[in-house]
């Protein structure tokens, strides 16, 4: 990661903590203030002789959520999203296999939350809307479809699933039900992604026809011997973990163009390695002695039907100068570059002389929490969903060739991805 934007996101923690504790002392002050007046409400109508009990405690009509999984995610992305929601939505269930989680939640954020430890239990309870997935990879297509069938709307973390099979049967368990699924996709709601959006929707870059995307981390190991680290578990290494977010945003500016092939390269080179410099690692449950047999490298590209081509560089572990993030784009009108904090454009004048033009969105928001926020905008007031179920499916079987592709030398594999 960047200087500029580890000073973000270590600026952006100290916000939603700030926030947060600034919210809960809100609410207690409300809560205490709302107690008193319906203590006094309640005795004049009982002298009165006008006294119901439904006039002083009234339906909470809020969106009620439970939620599966309570590490580092949920409390670092998620809680901030429901403090946010707080007037919308509602947690009312926390379940984690580790139950000292659940109850570390409920005790810090959610005092009202029943705790689980198992999610099947949750989901008998017939009050609860939405169920929100923040699990290790392979779970969450086992409890998303578990959910859908049970009559809950669902909103996974990403990526969708460990592979395209298990994506599907997701997106089948919603249609069948007609329940919303919404998986992560945090980056297209940074502030500098949909100016660069906008941007290139207003047609000021002409077509995209190159395109290099790169998320690499020195050492950045997340959980390394845990589910992280171990492909039966998490599908991969940094392809599935990062590339998900880069292929996804890069995809996202070039508006979805088709796959039809791809190549890669993957390495394991690190995994002896205990040397970390990345704030990212701090995710997972580290386990000695523990299972490492994903890549920590990968190098390869994805050709489209419209002779576009994608490049993508992601590590989790590499010897690079320094972390780094970043989309480039190369358009027939112009070209663009995006960090996360800042855009960088390329264009012409009329005199034919290249400048290049420096973008920073100033206003700093929580990424994840407005994924969320979406969420919920499209459940309650019926707003189009930013993410559909069939980029996610696009997403999971060029996931997959990626991987077909490195297992086999890095030979071009092709792919149909409406198949």
């Amino acid at each position: 990661m960047a200087k500029s934007e580890k000073k973000l996101a270590k600026k952006q923690k100290k916000l939603d903590k700030k926030e947060a504790k600034k919210l809960r002392k809100l609410e207690n002050k409300q809560y205490k203030i709302d107690k008193k007046e319906r203590k006094k409400a309640i005795r004049k109508a009982k002298k009165a002789g006008t006294y119901k009990k439904e006039d002083f405690y009234p339906a909470d009509n809020r969106i009620r959520v439970g939620v599966v999984g309570c590490g580092g995610i949920f409390n670092a992305a998620h809680v901030p999203a429901y403090f946010k929601e707080r007037n919308r939505v509602k947690v009312v269930a926390l379940c984690d296999i580790i139950g000292e989680r659940a109850e570390k939640a409920k005790k810090r954020f959610f005092k009202e939350a029943d705790v689980y430890t198992d999610y099947r239990q949750m989901l008998e309870d017939e009050t609860i809307d939405v169920i929100d997935i923040c699990t290790p990879n392979y779970l969450h297509s086992i409890i998303a479809v578990d959910a859908l069938n049970a009559g809950k709307h669902v909103f996974c973390e990403k990526p969708d699933a460990i592979n395209p099979e298990e994506a599907t049967k997701m997106y089948e368990a919603a249609g069948a039900n007609d329940k919303m699924l919404m998986i992560m996709r945090n980056n297209r709601f940074n502030p500098n992604s949909r100016y660069l959006k906008e941007y290139i929707e207003n047609g000021n870059m002409g077509d995209i026809y190159v395109a290099h995307t790169r998320w690499l981390r020195r050492r950045g190991i997340p959980g390394k011997g845990g589910w992280f680290t171990t492909k039966e578990l998490s599908g991969g290494g940094p392809l599935i973990d990062l590339g998900v977010h880069m292929i996804d945003l890069a995809m996202w500016f070039m508006d979805f163009p088709k796959p039809v092939s791809v190549a890669c390269s993957a390495y394991s080179c690190f995994g002896d390695s205990n040397v970390c410099d990345s704030a990212n690692s701090r995710f997972g449950d580290k386990v000695e002695g523990g299972t490492y047999n994903v890549e920590d490298l990968v190098i390869g590209s994805i050709r489209f039907e419209n002779g576009a081509v994608l490049q993508l560089e992601i590590s989790w572990a590499s010897n690079v100068e320094k972390e780094s993030r970043s989309v480039e784009l190369r358009g027939t009108k112009a070209g663009a570059t995006w960090t996360g904090s800042h855009v960088y454009l390329y264009e012409e004048n009329k005199k034919s002389k290249q400048k290049t033009r420096h973008v920073s969105v100033a206003q700093i928001i929580p990424e994840h929490a407005e994924n969320i926020s979406h969420f919920f905008d499209c459940l309650i007031n019926g707003d189009t969903p930013n993410y559909q179920m069939f980029e996610g499916n696009m997403m999971m079987k060029i996931i997959d060739a990626l991987y077909k592709s490195a297992e086999n030398d890095g030979k071009e594999i092709e792919i149909d991805v409406f198949e």
